[in-house]
């Protein structure tokens, strides 16, 4: 695997609310240093794509950049989909989960986790 190249300006952004559920997901889970954060889009879903957010090695595709003290993993052709998304969490009697505020997204789905660009 060639060297990573980082990125010093990261083209999303993770709430605190967010960073602190991930903090607590990967302790709870037990997962391992060598693993960051992957956040990026996949085919599917009632409006196009989802979203993809989960604890995942570095393949030879990523972008890697640090975000509050968090290494996330991007694949460069998924950035078009989300550059300055937001990922943020919301705690409330309605809804609770993680929400992606994505000014790319010309559609989305009621459940927040599909749209369209």
């Amino acid at each position: 695997m060639t060297e990573p190249i980082v990125v010093t300006k990261a083209p999303i952004k993770i709430t605190e609310s967010a960073l602190k559920q991930l903090l607590r997901i990967r302790g709870e889970q037990n997962v391992g240093e060598e693993y960051g954060l992957r956040v990026g889009v996949k085919g599917g879903g009632c409006s196009g794509f989802t979203y993809i957010l989960g604890f995942d090695v570095q393949k030879d595709k990523d972008e890697v950049f640090e975000l509050n003290g968090m290494k996330v993993f991007l694949e460069k052709a998924h950035g078009i989909y989300l550059i300055g998304m937001e990922v943020d969490w919301h705690e409330g009697l309605n809804n609770r989960g993680f929400v992606f505020n994505n000014p790319n997204a010309t559609d989305t789905c009621g459940c927040g986790t599909s749209f369209n660009a």
